[in-house]
């Protein structure tokens, strides 16, 4: 056990020592997020501490989420990969170190903008403990979700990164972060529910305004739930890959 742990740490500062300045994580987890809000509110005469829960969670989602999809490709390019796992490494590890990376990035950066935002914009704070539970929930979800994403079988970081923007683009404008949930109704009230990033945006919004649609218990028990189910379809993607010799 011990061992298995001091894996999962090793993968982890291996990926982030490597992984975090690369040009598609500082374009899609730092840039992105920031230059979709200001595109969405320079100009319009809106509410920002209203829309603020969503902005985080989308910053949240995008910088977690943009670590994983790096690494895999990169590394079976690189031939990296099958000497990772030559080493006393099993790929529960390379998993949960991949995952471990993406999510210190995402708490790292989240964390930083939050305080800043909170002191320029001098924002609300209902409850810190939902505060702190969403960011560590929400980064370890989307981080699940980055290695998902790097499960297919391909050696092309770009493959991947198409990949993950066709599955990341669609969510953003479905997860209550442009229109309130409270404002949903119909078709789009059941595509939204479909969506995890909709339950860590409606748990920031009861962490920071203390006007959440659901309550906090179903939307960190939803969280929990896409991140077992992350993980477990990673692990068979990945075995299977390794079982094919691809």
């Amino acid at each position: 056990m011990h061992i298995f742990f001091r894996s999962i740490l090793m993968v982890a500062e291996k990926n982030m020592r490597i992984y975090y300045f690369k040009g598609p994580v500082v374009v899609f987890g730092l840039l992105f997020p920031l230059l979709m809000f200001f595109t969405f509110f320079i100009g319009r005469n809106l509410d920002i501490v209203l829309f603020f829960p969503g902005f985080i969670g989308m910053m949240l989602f995008f910088t977690a989420s943009s670590v994983g999809p790096l690494i895999t490709p990169w590394e079976k390019r690189e031939k990296t990969y099958e000497r990772l796992l030559s080493l006393p490494v099993i790929l529960e590890s390379v998993i949960l170190g991949d995952l471990l990376a993406g999510a210190i990035f995402g708490v790292l950066i989240t964390t930083i903008v939050w305080i800043v935002s909170a002191a320029i914009l001098n924002l609300p704070l209902a409850n810190a403990g939902l505060l702190a539970l969403g960011f560590l929930l929400g980064s370890i979800t989307f981080a699940a979700l980055g290695t998902l994403l790097a499960s297919p079988t391909t050696d092309n970081p770009s493959n991947i990164m198409m990949l993950s923007s066709l599955v990341r683009l669609p969510l953003i404008f479905v997860s209550g972060i442009f229109i309130p949930l409270n404002q949903l109704g119909g078709l789009e009230w059941v595509l939204t529910s479909f969506s995890p990033l909709t339950y860590l945006v409606d748990l920031f919004h009861a962490a920071i305004l203390g006007d959440a649609v659901y309550p906090a218990s179903i939307d960190a028990l939803v969280l929990v739930f896409v991140v077992l189910v992350f993980i477990g379809l990673t692990k068979i993607i990945q075995r299977r890959n390794l079982v094919k010799g691809i």
